[in-house]
């Protein structure tokens, strides 16, 4: 007998598929004090939660029988994975449950935006009846540029392609073959600001898109320009927003997320008419609700019963033997991936993956998996995992291409991974140190040890003496230790790389101050 426990609201219909099981017992209680969902979490075998729910490192560490935690949304925020990965826990969400429901309310928010609709709604309920006020804008030939082209953007570009729209897509990791199969044209960012008449976003927010629409971006805007953001707050600078509106570039906007929510009723957005609010309703359909509830049920359901796991955002499943030797190869895939997938420029083609030594006698598919995630995610976030990562990829028109080496190589066990994009290609190699670490041991041509782990500042640069003595220098002044480092050249006098393990996050204004030293070519930082 399993026992599971709902610990947020959830729809009848997942609640039933759960209870239909003979081998299941479902308790749901909600709104539990973390204390009491401590104390009785050790009875349970799964969990199930939407956002309410705080899954802490204590929660997990009381978990003793728990193998099962089940999102029924697409964040992770309230889930501890790196706690819950020690402890041996599958962790699985629901990605594609509001898809649908997302895009919708996007396309609904444009229509209101161009037709003035809560405005005209609000004048005519006090007895006005402004008709001239209230003059709209066709989306007819119209220029809907998508950042961000997964599920969410998709569904929203088949949309607007009914009203007549010309659609202009940014994404990395979406090849030109697919954009064209859809109808829509693949472009750079700035050439999507600059060319858009609507821009709509659907990226995670990650350090990377944070104020990804700002002061500048508007700048390059056309003016008359209409943003739209149901996807997550902070993505759009809601201060250089409000200044754009007042200005007159942007003609008006859509917010469904905000930098704080609940939005405070002094936000200067709130005070411009020409801007239209909702309170987070992207996933609030009946439908929405429903199938993120089923899709969480039967993920569970399948994973307790043994049918095979789906959406996994730690781990994929093993044996235990086999799991026992290669779970710290996933691990190393994994950081090779997130760390490979932050060094290259250009919209990606190809991920051509080469394993050597004694991890070829296993099935490789979890390090594949594991490697692909890793790439994926400085970008898509949570909504990629082990599971759905290689089809994630395949949908957006990336080859990937897997092959065994045994060719005896320079380290005992090695995998190299090579990225190509449009604009570069470049090739990573990792292996694991004596105690089972992940190290990145070869970029390009250079030999380096390098652990994948925290803030990484990788600096390309001339090899003059010097360079590490000035950059350590402005590192102290603004009071960031350097925990490790490690170095890599061609030749002497010849151009060299060094990376450095950093305590404390990297601000914009110390990249830049770093990109100044003399004898540097290039900067990057890296988060792991």
């Amino acid at each position: 007998m399993f026992k599971i426990l709902v610990s947020d609201p959830l729809s009848e219909e997942g609640v039933k598929i759960l209870k239909d099981v003979k081998e299941f017992q479902v308790d749901v209680i909600t709104e539990l004090k973390p204390e009491k969902l401590k104390e009785i979490i050790k009875d349970y075998q799964a969990l199930i939660v939407r956002s309410a729910t705080k899954v802490t490192k204590e929660i997990i560490s009381a978990a003793s029988g728990l193998k099962v935690i089940g999102r029924a949304g697409v964040g992770l925020d309230n889930v501890d994975l790196e706690a819950a990965t020690q402890k041996g826990i599958i962790v699985m969400n629901t990605p594609a449950g509001n898809t649908i429901s997302t895009a919708e309310h996007t396309v609904s928010m444009i229509l209101a935006l161009s037709r003035n609709i809560p405005q005209a709604t609000a004048s005519t309920k006090k007895g006005e009846w402004k008709r001239s006020k209230f003059m709209g804008v066709e989306l007819y030939n119209k220029v809907l540029g998508i950042v961000g082209f997964g599920r969410i953007g998709t569904e929203v570009a088949k949309r607007a392609l009914s009203f007549g729209m010309k659609i202009l897509a940014y994404d990395p990791f979406l090849s030109r073959e697919v954009a064209e199969g859809l109808g829509v044209e693949i472009v750079e960012l700035n050439d999507l600001f600059g060319r858009s008449d609507y821009i709509t976003v659907h990226t995670p927010l990650t350090e990377e898109t944070r104020h990804l629409i700002s002061t500048k971006e508007f700048a390059i805007m056309k003016p008359g320009v209409r943003v739209i953001n149901c996807a997550r707050g902070g993505i759009v600078d809601e201060l250089a927003l409000a200044e754009a509106i007042k200005q007159g570039k942007v003609a008006g906007a859509a917010m469904d997320v905000f930098e704080k929510e609940p939005v405070s009723p002094e936000s200067e957005l709130l005070k411009l008419d020409n801007v239209i609010v909702t309170p987070h309703l992207g996933a609030s359909t009946e439908e929405a609700q429903v199938n993120v509830a089923i899709e969480v049920a039967e993920i569970v359901r399948d994973a307790l019963l043994g049918h095979g796991i789906r959406n996994a955002a730690n781990y994929p499943c093993l044996e235990a033997e086999v799991c026992k030797f290669l779970e710290p190869y996933i691990n190393l895939c994994e950081k090779l991936g997130i760390f490979s997938g932050q060094l290259v420029e250009g919209r990606y083609l190809e991920l051509n993956i080469s394993y050597s030594g004694e991890i070829t006698q296993y099935d490789l598919a979890p390090l594949t998996m594991a490697l692909v995630k890793g790439v994926l995610s400085p970008i898509m976030q949570e909504t990629v995992n082990f599971i759905n990562a290689i089809s994630l990829a395949k949908e957006r028109g990336i080859k990937i291409k897997e092959s065994k080496s045994s060719k005896e190589e320079e380290f005992v066990n090695l995998v190299q991974l090579e990225i190509k994009t449009d604009k570069e290609t470049k090739r990573i190699c990792g292996t694991l140190s004596p105690n089972k670490k992940p190290r990145i041991v070869k970029i390009g041509e250079y030999y380096i040890e390098s652990a994948p782990l925290g803030d990484i500042i990788m600096v390309q640069n001339r090899d003059v003496p010097g360079i590490i003595g000035n950059l350590g220098t402005l590192l102290a002044k603004h009071n960031i230790n350097i925990a490790a480092m490690t170095f890599g050249r061609e030749k002497q006098g010849g151009d060299a790389i060094s990376l450095f393990n950093v305590d404390s996050p990297i601000s914009g204004e110390i990249l830049e101050k770093i990109k100044k030293i003399e004898n540097i070519l290039t900067v990057k930082v890296i988060k792991i």
